[in-house]
């Protein structure tokens, strides 16, 4: 038998995030070879992923990251089975540098191409099903570019979101994450009253007609008096028109021109677990 030893093992583990066992086990039927011990974990990490295919990741982590320069930002969920496995220090770790590398990717299906340490992100997620015994997968992946963009993780990594601004000045730090708090915890469906889908539209205005027959409401006054209930759902459901968390006096958009008269939010991310 290849006598493995404790630095071998510890090599390994380092490279795979596998366990001991599991590590020195590959290496032993490898024979001491590295590569074929690494090929092992991840055909064990084909078959764990194969097996729990069908399984919800609906717990995880949702990360939120922004480049230097504050230009760029992306939001991603590392999703899998158990919130015991999503709350691990070496999962969140895991989480946060796969959204460092969607940082520099513009589309999910390249990013799960991009390298990670001579794998794809795609062999990372399946190696670290094996590794940790459930479905993993990348959940949401948005991306925000803009003059200045900020980002806000809620605790326990449950919710992230982005902003993106429209000029980068003193003091827009704080706005924009006061902004980003305001997504995560309101959950906007939209940045502005353009931003509803026309189907979203009709369906809110048919719903206030059925309602304003059902009080009574003349056939004629119903267009409206739709429409006034309609501003009010853009009022509840649009970011820059919502009632500011930190003061309901005034709207998110008018937060943000206080800063700047001519400082805007030009979009908005969220990604959630579930």
């Amino acid at each position: 038998m290849t006598k493995i030893t404790a630095s071998e093992v510890n090599k390994l583990r380092k490279s795979t995030g596998a366990g001991m066992m599991d590590c020195k086990n590959a290496l032993v039927e490898s024979g001491g070879d590295f590569d074929k011990a690494i090929e092992i974990l991840r055909k064990k990490g084909q078959k764990v992923a194969a097996k729990r295919a069908d399984r919800e990741s609906s717990e995880g982590a949702a990360i939120a990251k922004v480049n230097d320069s504050k230009t760029v930002g992306i939001s991603i969920v590392l999703g899998c089975e158990t919130d015991f496995v999503g709350k691990n220090e070496n999962f969140v770790n895991l989480a946060h540098q796969l959204a460092e590398l969607a940082l520099s990717h513009s589309s999910k299906e390249e990013f799960l191409a991009a390298d990670i340490n001579g794998m794809s992100v795609s062999e990372k997620l399946i190696e670290q099903t094996g590794v940790i015994g459930e479905k993993i997968e990348i959940g949401g992946f948005k991306k925000i570019e803009a003059p200045y963009v900020g980002s806000y993780i809620h605790s326990g990594n449950k919710i992230a979101t982005l902003v993106g601004l429209s000029a980068s000045l003193d003091g827009v730090d704080v706005v924009a994450k006061d902004v980003a708090m305001q997504a995560a915890a309101m959950n906007p469906i939209a940045l502005n009253e353009e931003g509803v889908d026309a189907s979203i539209i009709e369906k809110e205005i048919e719903i206030a007609k059925d309602q304003l027959r059902a009080e009574g409401k003349p056939e004629a006054m119903l267009d409206n008096i739709a429409k006034g209930k309609l501003k009010r759902f853009f009022k509840d459901n649009t970011l820059v028109n919502q009632a500011f968390i930190k003061d309901s006096k005034i709207s998110v958009a008018d937060y943000v021109k206080s800063l700047d008269s001519n400082l805007t939010v030009t979009a908005f991310e969220r990604v959630a677990l579930g």
